[in-house]
C-alpha cells in the first residue's frame, strides 16, 4: 500500500481526512469492497494520531486483497508513520 499526505493551509484547524484508492487491479467488486473496509476501519482506529489539517490517501496495491487485516494495519501503520513523522 503506498500512502500520500498533503497539508493544507485552510485546513489547519480542521479534523484529518483519509480517502481510499482501490483499483480495479485488486480484484473484483467483492474483494475490492472488502479490501476498503478494512482499510476504513484500520484509519478509524488511528485517526487521533494524524495531525489536524492533513489530508491522507491510501493506495492499496494488489497483493492489499491477500493480506489479512493485521497484516493490513501493519503496512498502514508504518506507511502512516512515514508520513506523519515520528
Amino acid at each position: 500500500m503506498v500512502v500520500h499526505a498533503n497539508r493544507l493551509t485552510a485546513r489547519a484547524a480542521l479534523p484529518p481526512r483519509v480517502g481510499f484508492v482501490v483499483s480495479k487491479a485488486v480484484g473484483n467488486a467483492v474483494v475490492r469492497g472488502r479490501t476498503k473496509r478494512r482499510l476504513r476501519a484500520i484509519a478509524a482506529t488511528r485517526l487521533s494520531v494524524i495531525p489536524d489539517g492533513l489530508d491522507i490517501v491510501v493506495r492499496a496495491n494488489p497483493s492489499a486483497a491477500q493480506a489479512d487485516f493485521h497484516e493490513l494495519s501493519d503496512a498502514f501503520g508504518r506507511a502512516l508513520g512515514k508520513v506523519c513523522g515520528p
